[in-house]
């Protein structure tokens, strides 16, 4: 990090030590200390805590949407972000935070999904919106449980063959529904009348 601009290092202080201890314990004067900086610089650099959170999702943003080119390029087949990042942002989202992240994962996943709608056998009244919320918040779980996926998997998932693996569980699970249509209906039929 020390090769790094003030202001840089100031922002990956931030997401490291939320990353380790949540951003309540993150002090702006603990954030100070790691970057090697006075607590006036992040003012002067990021105006307040929030300011800087902010700017420590854009990262994490910016960082998503190069990995999203690769994937359409097929450069890569999945997700990974570098450990400080996926620490940061599995921190942040259990405390209720990086809303800027996870929104912009559910818009491209509305995008992707709205396109396979029109190819549906079964359309549904479900909202776009809502599908694709689960559907980020399935994506995610993985990413943030690496250790424990490749665990599980008896491979790492960072790594070119764990990511095969991964990839082919994920396409098996998602080709081959885990209930009928039917039995969908009958659950939901059931739902509704224990709604009313």
């Amino acid at each position: 990090m020390s090769d790094l601009t003030a202001k840089a290092r100031i922002r990956e202080a931030a997401m490291e030590l939320i990353g380790e201890v949540g951003y309540e314990r993150a002090t702006t004067r603990a954030i100070a200390e790691r970057a090697g900086v006075t607590s006036g610089l992040i003012r002067h650099h990021y105006g307040s805590k929030e300011g800087l959170l902010a700017t420590c999702d854009d990262r994490v943003i910016h960082l998503i949407i190069e990995q999203e080119a690769k994937a359409r390029s097929g450069q890569v087949s999945s997700l990974h972000l570098p450990v400080p990042y996926r620490m940061y942002l599995a921190r942040a989202l259990f405390d209720g935070r990086a809303a800027a992240v996870f929104d912009h994962m559910v818009t491209v996943a509305e995008a992707w999904m709205s396109a396979t709608d029109a190819t549906r056998p079964d359309p549904t009244d479900l909202p776009l919106r809502a599908r694709a919320t689960v559907q980020t918040a399935f994506a995610l779980s993985v990413g943030m449980l690496v250790p424990h996926v490749s665990r599980g998997l008896g491979a790492d998932i960072t790594q070119p063959d764990g990511e095969r693996l991964l990839m082919r569980v994920l396409l098996d699970l998602y080709s081959h529904p885990l209930i009928t249509p039917e039995a969908a209906r009958e659950h939901g039929e059931q739902v509704q009348q224990h709604d009313h």
